[in-house]
C-alpha cells in the first residue's frame, strides 16, 4: 500500500502534476434503482481489470466514486502514454466483453488531461479536475457516442494532445483524434476526440450549442442540420436561410402590435421567412410593366 499511502501524505496545499481521467456512463438517469448497483460493478470491472492488463498498480491510482462513473487521478511516475495507449484498448475490449451479453449496451465517455491536482483526505481538486470532468459531460462526448453507435469515446485537452498524442507511440495514432471547440463555463476550449477502434470521428457535423451548457462548436462552427461549406444554407428551393432563422414556416421578429404584426424601424408591418421551398417577399415596389411573380412549372403557357 505505500502508492497510496504516498498519495495520503500529500499536503492540501500542494500541487501535483498528475494525470487526471473522468469517466461517466452514458445515460446513468436511464437506469431504475435495481440496475445501478450492477452497472457500477460493470465499470470497475472494466477499469480496474484494465489497469492490470497494462501493468498499472492499482494502489497507485486514486479512484473516486462518482455514482455514474469514477475520477481518477495518475501520478507523474506512470508513463501518461500508457493510460492514453495500453489503458484504453484494454478498457475497450473488456467494455466489449461486458456488452456482448447485454442487451443495453453500457456507454462510457473518458477524459483525460495533465494538470495541477491537490489530494486532501476527501479527494482531489483542481482546475485540471474541473476541465477534464467538463469534457467527459460534453455534448460532443454525448453525440459522438449516439451518432455512431459506439460504446466507447475519448476525449483529451488540447495541451495533452500537444503533448503527447500528437508524437503518437504503442497504441496512440494522432491520425484517429479529430478536433471540437467546445464552449465551457470557464470558457471556450479546444479539445481532441477518439473512437477506440475506428478512424476519426466527424466532429465538425456537431452542432453548436449555448456556453454554460456543457455546450460545443463543431470545428466548423456549423449547426446542426446544415452541411459544412454551405456557407449561408439554402433550403430545398434555393430560398436563403440563416442559421439563426426560425422552422421552415415560422415568423419570428420585434414585438407584435395591438393588430399582431411586427413593426420594422420604420413603422412599416414587416415580417421574417424561413422557407424551404419558393417564397418572394415583395415590399414598397411599383411595377411599371406587367410582372409574373413566382415560378412557372410543367409545359403550359405561361400568364402574365
Amino acid at each position: 500500500m505505500e502508492h497510496g499511502v504516498a498519495h495520503e501524505a500529500f499536503d492540501a496545499g500542494e500541487a501535483r502534476y498528475e494525470l487526471v481521467v473522468s469517466v461517466d456512463a452514458r445515460r446513468s438517469g436511464q437506469y431504475n434503482d435495481a440496475e445501478k448497483p450492477r452497472m457500477r460493478q460493470r465499470i470497475y470491472r472494466v477499469l480496474e481489470s484494465a489497469l492490470a492488463q497494462a501493468g498499472v498498480v492499482r494502489d497507485a491510482v486514486h479512484m473516486e466514486d462518482r455514482g455514474d462513473g469514477v475520477l481518477m487521478s495518475v501520478p507523474g511516475r506512470i508513463a501518461v502514454s500508457r493510460l492514453l495507449g495500453l489503458w484504453m484498448v484494454e478498457v475497450h475490449e473488456n467494455l466489449r466483453e461486458e456488452n456482448g451479453s447485454l442487451l443495453v449496451p453500457l456507454g462510457l465517455r473518458v477524459a483525460m488531461h495533465v494538470g495541477p491536482v491537490r489530494h486532501d483526505s476527501r479527494g482531489i481538486s483542481g482546475r485540471a479536475v474541473d476541465l477534464t470532468c467538463r469534457l467527459a459531460d460534453s455534448s460532443v462526448a454525448r453525440e459522438l457516442l449516439d451518432r455512431e453507435r459506439a460504446d466507447l469515446v475519448l476525449a483529451v485537452s488540447d495541451s495533452l494532445y500537444a503533448d503527447v498524442v500528437q508524437a503518437g507511440g504503442k497504441f496512440i495514432d494522432p491520425a484517429r483524434f479529430a478536433p471540437a471547440r467546445l464552449a465551457l463555463k470557464e470558457g471556450a476550449v479546444t479539445a481532441w476526440f477518439h473512437l477506440p477502434g475506428r478512424p476519426a470521428p466527424d466532429t465538425g457535423a456537431l452542432g453548436p450549442e449555448e456556453p454554460g451548457d456543457g455546450g460545443v462548436a463543431g470545428t466548423g462552427g456549423v449547426p446542426a442540420g446544415v452541411s459544412a461549406g454551405a456557407g449561408g444554407a439554402a433550403g430545398a428551393g434555393g430560398a436563403a436561410v440563416s442559421p439563426a432563422d426560425p422552422p421552415p414556416g415560422a415568423v419570428d421578429g420585434g414585438d407584435p402590435d395591438s393588430e399582431g404584426h411586427e413593426d420594422d424601424e420604420d413603422g412599416d408591418a414587416s415580417v421574417r421567412y424561413a422557407a424551404q421551398g419558393d417564397l418572394s417577399v415583395h415590399q414598397h415596389n411599383v411595377y411599371q410593366q406587367p410582372v409574373h411573380i413566382g415560378r412557372v412549372t410543367g409545359a403550359g403557357p405561361r400568364k402574365d
